[in-house]
């Protein structure tokens, strides 16, 4: 079996070998989680709680008690910290939905879902007024239905909202709810166990299993299997219930073995080949063994835990590979079912097979039987009375009420002690323990007294867990009573209790503080000094019973503070061995209060051989701190002697009350004390306390203020180490800074020179740009030029074609006119058809001329484009230059305090770099005016042509005008020609000879005006000429070109004159 401890880890692996479980046990692995104690470097155990498996039944959350949530993988063998919460939790439970999220009740009456990926917290839902002590999850996983003591909720695991609430009445309490596998039934079980079904939609009760015939079997433990057919019921009996939830009847009851009298938890084992119908049921009883049976057979599987080693509950997974029980003593148990059921599938042997019996179950008897003294053994078997047979099961029979003291009395004359088993459940009859729980956690909830802070100082004590014991126990005496703070002996009298009833601290406190009521009176009316008038009645009895003994005391001056005060502080633990010492207890409880005296005279007596040789002080203290050889049947047999021999008058009988018990509910008032010196001790205790605190605050100061002079003495003696380390470092830093910047400087001179050459070679080719730009635009002009030309002489000679067939036509209709007068009237119809036709022909002209301006507009703009990509590129360069100007210079100031001497050349150079920069930035704006002043001349220009189409267009209008007015005229004198037909014809011939003669000269100014750009005045001539146009635009392009070229010109001279060309350039 492996061992894994988990404290302080956040992951890890579960287990560093393979494991092999054994058929025995089946337990692969135990998980642990220890933490350290501030007192000691022992460790204490912290508890898990609860533990889930998610749906893939291979890993399995567990919850401790500080709250800390692990998940451990058993496939892939690690484990890993989810969360840590602060809270304990009170249940677990997966959802089905998301794999990765589970649920926790917290004990703060809260829901919280959380992501075992994430490890982040997914939702908090709120709503129980007490501890959810079930989480039940539907098979969708969309709902999940947790319950209390009080209440039970669903709630919707989607949006994390509480969808149905089920109140029970106050009186009757909630035991369980939970869903049935693969159903929408909630079952739900109350304290008077009642079983009712409901429907989770709408919470309507389905129906009520009926209750099993009999005495109340107080259900605590329920299980169904997966395929949610039976219903296994268990409680404070030794009977199962097993339900068939199709016919909602009682299949049939199965009686336990006679040793279970209580099933504390039920738990159905997955088979993968059932089919859901489980048949093998685990049984978790009172005592802590958990035994899976065949619910169908009722036989004994296997069983799992101990009666040393027991469970208190179990987890099993949903393929049923594993089961995890969480243990008593707070730690994990992983069991293997294939290990545990490895000799139940075992195929039978060819031969015969023997019939054996399970070692677990053999193994877990109940605890009882024969007594373990041996003393008390053989009295039982020897004794005149049968006790194995009536005593027993008289104490059986008395335990509620108390023991018959008649009997007790004959049993201890008659072996001198009570048997060990039953020794401590003696002693609480006997006493009459109230055992109230609720004043002593009110005693235990006030904490440590001050007294008792540091008890582990004056008491090392190896075990932190009676040490803990101790304190608590001192401290809830003390809180109950002043006088027990004050008293230095309690320690000594109440630490033997304290070991013997470690794990009952209840007990152990009313049986110290009985013995301080009965036993100890008057022992604290003197103090802080020994009981005077106590040992005054020793002294009595032991005058009257040994004056010789007496007189050897008196003679060598030793005093009952020597001779009986240090026995009765520590009640005779510290002179006898512990059975001694519980069978002096038990006669001392079962007598009156005065046996205890006298067991100290008797003692003496017994011892006065030793005592009587004993003439120094020393060995009279040493006897009485000191084991010693005397028989305690002889000091017993003399101390009953005594009780019936000693005189009334000296009897402590007479000084001393009746055994008093503590009373029930609350513990009586101790009072009988001087309460000012107590008083007065405790005050004084708390000044003193007082000035140890304000001690060693002033110390902790000082302390403090010596580690911080240290620790400066430290960071100062580090900071002078590291400064000079910091200068090693520098000088290396600033040899490597020398070498780095030689090598900067030998590659930047040699970027320079890649530099000059990329320029050079960049000027080279814009210069042949340029030429050939220049040349293609020479030749571009001279096309459109010729173009031009051809367009102007086709022009010209159409025009001319145009007048000439005018003229034969208006030769042609006058020789028709004379001939006839409707061939008048299809000349004048002809006519008017012509000044149609020369109407378009002016507006296919005017159309050709806006053509022509448009494209001397669109070289005009290409050439101003043209000069601003040339004016960027410049001022890109410029943008450069300063750019590497500004990196120059910052690399400069970082390295000027070294090179002061050798920038002086530099610094002049660049001053005749930023000189040239400042020449060629002005050139470039003048050049940019000039391009801006020719700009402005081009668009005065423009303006000039505008002006002037205005113009045109203007006497264009007032031809139209003269026009307009002939063809009025001319209609004017065709109603008088018409009006006046009768006369001569020669007159009608003359007369329209003149008007014709009017028309065509008129018309021909005006196209004249709208080819040329030019009237002609009162010019009649049917000439054309487009010689004054056309050598008006070649003027105004032969000066547009000689501006350019001249600029052009300018630029290089200037150019050439600041930076002259290399030797090798070739203009060519």
């Amino acid at each position: 079996m492996q061992t894994l401890d988990v404290c302080r880890k956040e992951h890890g692996k579960i287990w560093h070998r393979k494991p092999a479980p054994s058929s025995d046990d089946g337990v692969i692995v135990t998980i642990t989680n220890s933490v350290s104690s501030a007192l000691s470097l022992q460790t204490r155990n912290v508890r898990f709680l609860h533990a889930a498996f998610d749906v893939t039944g291979d890993r399995f959350v567990a919850g401790d008690y500080q709250g800390n949530m692990f998940m451990f993988d058993v496939t892939r063998n690690r484990f890993s910290l989810v969360q840590r919460t602060g809270t304990p939790c009170t249940a677990l439970a997966f959802t089905l939905r998301r794999k990765t999220e589970f649920l926790v009740g917290m004990s703060d009456y809260s829901l919280k879902c959380y992501d075992l990926d994430t490890k982040e917290l997914v939702a908090w839902m709120k709503g129980h007024d007490s501890a959810i002590h079930t989480i039940s999850v539907h098979a969708s996983g969309r709902y999940a239905m947790t319950s209390s003591s009080e209440i039970a909720q669903l709630w919707d695991l989607d949006t994390f909202q509480r969808k149905k609430k089920l109140n029970i009445k106050g009186d009757v309490g909630i035991v369980k709810v939970f869903f049935l596998p693969l159903s929408n039934t909630i079952m739900t079980c109350c304290k008077d166990d009642s079983i009712f079904a409901w429907e989770s939609d709408t919470l309507d009760c389905k129906y009520q299993l009926p209750a099993p015939p009999g005495k109340s079997p107080h259900y605590k433990a329920f299980a169904s299997t997966r395929d949610g057919r039976l219903l296994v019921a268990g409680g404070r009996s030794r009977f199962l219930h097993v339900w068939a939830l199709d016919t909602k009847r009682l299949l049939r009851i199965i009686q336990l073995q006679s040793k279970i009298t209580t099933v504390r938890q039920l738990e159905f084992l997955p088979d993968k080949f059932d089919g859901g119908a489980s048949q093998v049921l685990g049984v978790l009883s009172q005592d802590g063994i958990m035994r899976f049976i065949n619910v169908h057979t009722c036989k004994l599987l296997f069983d799992i835990g101990t009666v040393e080693d027991r469970i208190n509950s179990v987890t099993v997974s949903p393929t049923g590979h594993h089961i995890v029980g969480i243990m008593d003593s707070g730690n994990i148990n992983l069991y293997s079912v294939q290990a545990l059921t490895a000799e139940i599938n075992k195929p039978p042997p060819p031969l015969v097979k023997v019939v054996a019996s399970n070692k677990m179950s053999d193994s877990t008897a109940p605890h009882g039987g024969k007594p373990k003294g041996k003393g008390v053994r053989k009295g039982l078997k020897q004794g005149k009375q049968t006790v194995k047979d009536g005593s027993e099961t008289k104490v059986k029979s008395d335990m509620p009420e108390g023991l018959n003291m008649e009997r007790l009395m004959a049993i201890l004359k008659g072996y001198g002690e009570y048997p060990g088993k039953y020794r401590m459940f003696i002693w609480r009859s006997i006493l009459h323990l109230p055992e109230n729980h609720a004043a002593y956690a009110a005693l235990v909830d006030k904490g440590t007294h001050p007294a008792y802070e540091k008890v582990h100082e004056q008491y090392p004590i190896k075990s932190r867990k009676l040490l803990r014991v101790l304190q608590r126990s001192l401290s809830a005496l003390s809180h109950w009573s002043a006088i027990f703070g004050e008293t230095d002996y309690l320690p000594l009298l109440a630490f033997p209790f304290i070991k013997l009833f470690q794990n009952n601290q209840l007990v152990c406190f009313e049986i110290i503080a009985t013995i301080l009521v009965s036993w100890c009176q008057h022992w604290f009316e003197f103090f802080p000094n020994p009981p005077i008038n106590v040992l005054g009645m020793v002294e009595n009895v032991l005058a009257h019973h040994d004056k010789e003994l007496l007189q050897h005391f008196v003679k060598y001056g030793v005093t009952s503070q020597v001779y009986a005060w240090p026995v009765l502080e520590t009640l005779f633990s510290e002179v006898l061995t512990k059975d001694e010492w519980l069978r002096l207890l038990d006669n001392i409880f079962s007598n009156h209060p005065a046996f205890l005296l006298l067991v100290v005279v008797a003692y003496c007596t017994c011892s006065r051989g030793p005592l009587l040789q004993c003439i120094e002080f020393d060995d009279f203290t040493y006897f009485f701190h000191h084991r010693n050889t005397v028989d305690v049947g002889q000091v017993l047999t003399e101390t009953y002697r005594m009780m019936d021999t000693t005189p009334a008058d000296i009897h402590p009988k007479r000084m001393l009350e009746e055994f008093q018990p503590l009373t029930k509910g609350q513990y009586p008032v101790f009072n009988k004390y001087p309460k000012f010196i107590v008083d007065y001790q405790v005050q004084e205790r708390e000044r003193i306390r007082q000035d140890e605190l304000d001690y060693l605050q002033q110390r902790q100061v000082s302390l403090e203020l010596q580690k911080e002079t240290e620790r400066r003495q430290h960071e100062e003696a580090a900071w002078y180490r590291q400064q000079e380390l910091l200068l090693n470092a520098e000088d290396k830093r600033r040899k490597m800074i020398a070498e780095e910047e030689q090598k900067l400087a030998d590659q930047r001179t040699r970027l320079q020179a890649m530099n000059r050459e990329v320029k050079m070679k960049e000027l080279h080719l814009l210069d042949a740009t340029r030429r050939n730009f220049m040349n293609f635009q020479q030749k571009q002009k001279e096309t459109e030029l010729k173009r031009l030309d051809d367009e102007i002489q086709r022009k010209a000679l159409l025009r001319e074609q145009e007048t000439k067939a005018g003229i034969e036509e208006a030769e042609v209709k006058n020789m028709e006119l004379q001939l006839q007068r409707k061939l008048f009237e299809q000349e004048l119809h002809r006519d008017m058809t012509k000044a149609s036709l020369q109407q378009k022909a002016e507006y296919d002209a005017r159309l050709k001329h806006q053509e022509l301006e448009s494209r001397m507009q669109h070289r005009v703009g290409q050439a101003e484009k043209e000069r601003e990509q040339e004016i960027r590129r410049v001022i890109q360069q410029n943008l450069a230059h300063a750019d590497q100007l500004n990196t120059d210079t910052a690399l400069r100031n970082q390295v000027e305090y070294k090179q002061r001497m050798d920038d002086l050349d530099l610094e002049a150079r660049n001053v005749e770099f930023a000189r040239l920069q400042d020449e060629n930035r002005a050139l470039e704006e003048e050049v940019h005016g000039l391009m801006q002043n020719l700009q402005k001349t081009k668009e005065h220009e423009a303006v000039e042509n505008y002006d002037e189409l205005q113009e045109q267009r203007r006497l264009a209008e007032a031809a139209e005008q003269r026009r307009m007015a002939l063809l009025t005229e001319e209609s004017k004198l065709a109603k008088q020609h018409v009006t006046h037909l009768g006369q001569s014809l020669d007159e009608s011939f003359e007369r329209l000879r003149d008007i014709r003669q009017k028309t065509v000269g008129r018309a021909a100014s005006t196209n004249n005006g709208w080819l040329n750009d030019v009237s002609s005045g009162t010019e009649t001539s049917t000439q054309l000429s487009l010689d004054r146009g056309r050598k008006t635009f070649d003027e105004r392009e032969q000066e547009l070109m000689a501006d350019v070229r001249r600029l052009r010109a300018k630029l290089a001279r200037e150019s050439r004159n600041r930076r002259p060309p290399p030797p090798d350039y070739n203009p060519d």
